[in-house]
């Protein structure tokens, strides 16, 4: 009995074939033997004696296997995915053909603070940005008020950017080159969805164009409907300064963002087709807050922004782009954000923790900031708490509780042997340094940087010492997307020392009691006291 193989084998192998026995050319074609088998196979003899009584078992199996050959054969057709393909001589299903285990792979990603100590974390390679600062916030037990955030800083092109909520960490270290020093930084951004709260400030009207011609009566509602929606999107437009393509001078020009990308005008404000030339889209960028402009790029103004490629080689692959004021830098940044990202930051404003890393809203309780509610001044010395409408009223009872809240401080201070009373004067000077607020020696542009990197929002602020008078303190605030410095002076009055912000009308007894004050009242401040901006450890 002989058996065959494909048909476009030749003689000599056919021969080969038959002078095998037929246990190992089954052995074969059930993917149990080697080709190597059949190159050996001419020095065998010819011909095979076959058991008896068991032929025909044998030769039912071989015409089963033969039958299975022919099925494999190649077809005529070119395979596409010839990775896939397996020789006749192997198994069909081979085990690296099989869907392996889902694992989730880990990486070792490593997130700095401001004074810059780090700590390691191994994480999954599916994490985003909002599970690390998750971690932290649990660990570190802070409270959770949605404006933790995940910075990517490169210090080597003095660049910065918020990492979305729910961008994947791992991808965007991949994005980095070996010798970069990039770094990712845990900080506050209380900025970072606060356009959904207050979209009129963001979007001034000068630089803002919607579909509607009515645009001054559009409530916010409107306006977050119109940057939001998939069909319109407004148009914004503005001076920017640039450089020309290998130029080394900055020229201001005018440009325009719309749903297809960044144009800039040749000819004045014109928005004819004809003068529109293209600058640059999104998709394949992220949009940076330059630091330190004039030092690292010469720039003409400290108020920059750049659209960096995500594997940008280097600094020639940067577009930056520099705008006269704040203001006008925030709208660009906030536009071109919700332009690339949508409602996707919107889902991730309304619903901050998806449920991953073990901080589903089944297992959290909400928990709100104090800062994010409405402070009011309360009675509570009634039956009932009522509200202290009046800010003459209001003032004095702050006054009295501040007043008697010291000094039930220093009995108790008196009672444990502590400082006595006629040293509660230099006690009132040293408490507030261990308030998160309080910035012992920094300097006026230390604050200022310190405030704009955890966002310019209206009641941002920090209290710091005064270089120019070492007796004095300075209240350094965020208001209307600047920063405001008032003096704290100090007043002697009846051998007793007080602090003052408007000339001895409102007298403190110390800094926390000025500070829970203008929390609560405006006074002679812009704005509230709301958040305050302090340094944090891992």
């Amino acid at each position: 009995m002989t058996t065959s193989l494909q048909d476009g084998q030749s003689a000599p192998g056919r021969a080969a074939v038959r002078g095998l026995g037929l246990t190992q050319v089954c052995g074969v074609a059930q993917g149990r033997g080697d080709a190597s088998a059949l190159a050996s196979a001419p020095r065998l003899p010819c011909r095979t004696v076959l058991p008896p009584l068991e032929g025909s078992h044998f030769c039912a199996a071989d015409r089963r296997k033969k039958k299975d050959l022919n099925v494999l054969e190649m077809p005529s057709i070119p395979n596409p995915f010839p990775e896939l393909c397996c020789s006749p001589f192997t198994s069909v299903f081979s085990a690296s053909l099989f869907p392996k285990a889902n694992s989730r792979k880990k990486q070792v990603i490593k997130v700095y603070n401001e004074d810059g100590t780090s700590r390691a974390l191994e994480v999954p390679s599916d994490i985003t940005a909002r599970d690390v600062c998750q971690l932290f916030i649990l660990k570190n037990h802070y409270i959770d008020d949605n404006s933790w955030t995940l910075i990517e800083h490169l210090p080597h092109i003095g660049l910065e950017r918020t990492i979305e909520d729910h961008e994947l960490v791992i991808e965007v270290q991949s994005n980095w080159g070996m010798e970069e020093e990039n770094k990712l930084y845990f900080r506050k951004n209380y900025a970072k969805y606060e356009f959904f709260k207050n979209p009129v400030n963001f979007f001034p009207e000068h630089m803002v164009s919607f579909a509607t011609e009515t645009n001054g009566d559009l409530s916010q509602a409107l306006i977050l409907q119109n940057f939001l929606s998939s069909s319109t999107y407004p148009e914004i437009h503005g001076f920017l300064h640039t450089k020309e393509q290998g130029k080394k001078s900055w020229k201001k020009i005018y440009f325009f963002l719309r749903r297809s990308g960044l144009y800039y005008s040749t000819k004045g404000i014109s928005k004819e087709p004809r003068h529109l030339q293209f600058f640059s889209e999104f998709g394949n960028s992220d949009i940076y807050m330059a630091l330190a402009s004039k030092k690292t790029h010469g720039a003409p103004t400290n108020y920059g922004f750049c659209l960096k490629p995500n594997k940008a080689g280097g600094s020639r692959d940067l577009k930056l782009l520099y705008a006269d004021e704040e203001q006008s830098r925030t709208c660009w940044v906030t536009a071109i954000r919700l332009l690339k990202y949508g409602m996707q930051l919107y889902q991730n404003y309304m619903h901050p923790c998806p449920g991953r890393s073990g901080c589903s809203s089944q297992n959290m309780s909400p928990v709100r900031s104090i800062s994010e509610n409405s402070l009011v001044a309360m009675d509570f010395s009634g039956h009932k708490s009522r509200v202290i409408e009046n800010p003459t009223e209001a003032l004095s009872v702050a006054v009295e509780e501040g007043l008697a809240w010291r000094k039930k401080g220093c009995l108790r201070l008196n009672t444990h042997g502590s400082p006595t009373a006629s040293h509660s004067s230099s006690t009132n000077l040293a408490i507030h340094r261990a308030q998160p607020w309080f910035h012992h020696r920094i300097s006026r542009d230390e604050a200022q940087r310190l405030i704009i990197q955890q966002g310019l929002v209206d009641g941002v602020f920090l209290v710091r010492d005064s270089q120019s008078n070492p007796k004095t303190f300075v209240l350094s605030l965020s208001h209307g997307q600047k920063i405001k410095h008032f003096q704290i002076i100090p007043l002697e009055d009846d051998g007793k020392m007080f602090h003052t912000l408007d000339d001895g009308h409102t007298r403190f007894t110390d800094l926390i009691q000025l500070v829970e004050f203008y929390q609560l009242n405006k006074g002679v401040l812009p704005c509230k006291l709301k958040h305050y901006c302090s340094r944090i450890a891992l």
